[in-house]
């Protein structure tokens, strides 16, 4: 299916390229996840109808979309643009005029990835390289910050990885390599099309 019949699908509108005109060395430019990828993933990574997701740095909300439609599961995005947010939140008022009732929810937050308040009950945390080494590093300090104060499994989901961002979780963080989930339509012309999943238990 192709982006456009996929966004349609969901009656969202997530496609294209958003450079910013302030560039900031700490925050990257707005591309949401290729469906093709997304799909890849999810035939090989499991959820439960319990678990949450946030999305950080989440642009138009493709993977909170995409999560809630297919996977019935909880979402959370979280995005400092407040143009993106709004689009975001235009998105969601037309997803939900067609969405299946479901226990799951899907929600917006409009704040910088480091001042998010991770809930104790949100437990898989998804990035598409949004920003520096530096807030990552601060984002991820929460999450063990909420865990710490929360015991419970949780997952950091890689899409596109940076090699500064597996150095960190590998040397600096007790959080463990899990999984490599390569992207067979485009890894083959690009090896960072490849989902990597570090787990703290």
């Amino acid at each position: 299916m192709r982006e456009q019949d996929h966004d349609r699908l969901l009656r969202i509108k997530t496609e294209g390229i958003r450079e910013w005109q302030h560039q900031s060395a700490h925050y990257n430019r707005y591309e949401a996840t290729p469906y093709v990828a997304l799909e890849a993933f999810f035939d090989e990574y499991t959820c439960k109808s319990s678990d949450k997701f946030v999305d950080f740095g989440c642009g138009k909300g493709r993977f909170p979309f995409y999560v809630h439609h297919h996977l019935h599961v909880s979402a959370t995005g979280v995005e400092m643009s407040g143009q993106l947010y709004q689009e975001a939140m235009e998105n969601l008022t037309r997803y939900m005029d067609r969405a299946k009732h479901s226990r799951a929810y899907i929600r917006f937050e409009r704040i910088l990835a480091e001042e998010y308040n991770v809930d104790k009950e949100e437990n898989l945390f998804y990035f598409f390289n949004p920003f520096s080494i530096q807030i990552f590093q601060k984002v991820t300090r929460n999450i063990l910050l909420s865990v710490e104060n929360s015991p419970r499994a949780v997952d950091i989901i890689l899409y596109y990885p940076t090699a500064e961002y597996i150095q960190y979780l590998e040397t600096q963080t007790p959080f463990k390599l899990h999984k490599e989930i390569k992207v067979p339509a485009l890894y083959e012309q690009n090896s960072n099309e490849r989902f990597v999943i570090f787990r703290f238990e």
